[in-house]
């Protein structure tokens, strides 16, 4: 009787992918840049762990993500644990207890992976690499411009240019729909119109709501028409002030960075769920998926916040990889480690020979070097054909 053949083990479930050279340092490199940034403008790193006990996780803004969390028993404690499926709730809980004295507010940053149940049909992959901050304790549009541009700047300095800005308001329409009392089933129809934007489902599902939905559909695009729209419609009292503030937000953003490219979508209300005001996507040109989404939020249970999550995955398809790194090999033979050490300093990395070999440019070759250590200089390895 023969035995199954072992499982291919380069197979991993999907979503699931390794990281290769050079792709995995390039991203790391990346993160690194981006954390710099956020750095710069005084948002201090935090590290929060990959799982937590699932009440502690799922608490306030983390119950927004808890169908995409992975959960299974700790054999510690026996209690159930979570793997986090966005960080931004973890640093929420650790501004409400760790922080809880830090004077307000606090600007907090943080890289690392998650893990979701599901992806989608832009973004697939199920563990996501994010980099992020947040700003908490201030409830202003300078805070909302803030994190925006501080996000802005640091795409631009791994070379994302000509960023679109889409600003929304999740809560709005759901806002609209709650003052109209409109049916719950006709709310679905219609919340499912509008997520899809079809202009004649929200003519069919809207009843009095039909008109205004439309027009906002149509307003959709540069800030300036949209904000006119929302201004000369016929909002509810309890919406009137979300779109003010929409309003003030472009506003501070124009104010310091007057050739940003802002749009407005005033019915969009996809996001982290936990949004609770201004909202923001950042689009690179010509592509569809995410480089980072944020918005304001409720950190505990009333301080306010706004942060933006950006993706190094969806960022590193967005700009050309940089040049591989060029590696020396160094013979055997080699005098000392002064000309290798300077080679490393020169951004080179050296690939030290560790058993003997007959043709020096045959094992560089063979070891994918793009140089070789001659009289202390690297030279190029001439290329076959």
């Amino acid at each position: 009787m023969t035995e199954d053949p072992p499982n291919h083990l380069a197979l991993l479930p999907a979503g699931l992918r390794d990281l290769l050279p050079p792709e995995a340092e390039q991203e790391a490199a990346m993160v690194a840049s981006l954390m710099a940034v956020f750095a710069s403008h005084g948002y201090e790193r935090v590290q929060p762990p990959l799982v937590e006990f699932e009440d502690s996780l799922l608490a306030g803004s983390g119950a927004a993500v808890a169908e995409q969390t992975f959960r299974l028993m700790d054999p510690d404690s026996q209690r159930m644990i979570g793997v986090r499926a966005d960080t931004t709730p973890q640093v929420a809980r650790i501004a409400q207890t760790r922080l809880l004295a830090a004077p307000r507010p606090v600007r907090l940053s943080y890289a690392g992976p998650c893990l979701r149940v599901r992806g989608t049909q832009i973004a697939p992959d199920r563990q996501i690499e994010q980099a992020g901050m947040e700003l908490i304790g201030c409830d202003s549009p300078e805070a909302d411009a803030e994190i925006i541009l501080v996000g802005v700047e640091a795409l631009t300095g791994v070379g994302v240019d000509r960023l679109s800005i889409d600003l929304t308001l999740p809560t709005l329409a759901p806002t609209v729909m709650d003052a109209a009392c409109l049916p719950a089933g006709q709310r679905a129809q219609l919340a499912r119109a509008l997520d899809r934007k079809d202009a004649a489902a929200v003519k069919r599902h809207g009843g009095p709501l039909a008109a205004t939905f439309g027009e906002f559909l149509r307003a959709a695009g540069p800030s300036d028409r949209a904000l006119a729209a929302l201004d000369g419609s016929a909002l509810p009292e309890a919406a009137r002030p979300l779109a003010a503030r929409l309003a003030e937000t472009v506003r501070a953003l124009r104010a310091r960075a007057p050739h940003l490219r802002l749009t407005v979508d005033p019915v969009e209300f996809r996001g982290f769920r936990y949004e609770t005001g201004v909202s923001v996507t950042i689009y690179a040109p010509n592509r569809q998926e995410e480089l980072g989404r944020g918005g304001r939020y409720i950190s505990g249970e009333a301080e306010p916040a706004f942060g933006l999550t950006l993706f190094p995955d969806a960022i590193g398809r967005a700009v050309p990889g940089p040049a591989p790194r060029p590696r020396v090999f160094i013979p055997v033979e080699a005098p000392g480690d002064d000309a290798a050490i300077r080679l490393r300093r020169d951004g080179f990395a050296t690939i030290a020979a560790l058993t003997p070999y007959g043709d020096a440019a045959a094992e560089a070759k063979r070891l994918l070097c793009s140089h070789m250590l001659l009289d202390g200089v690297a030279v190029p390895i001439a290329k076959e054909g």
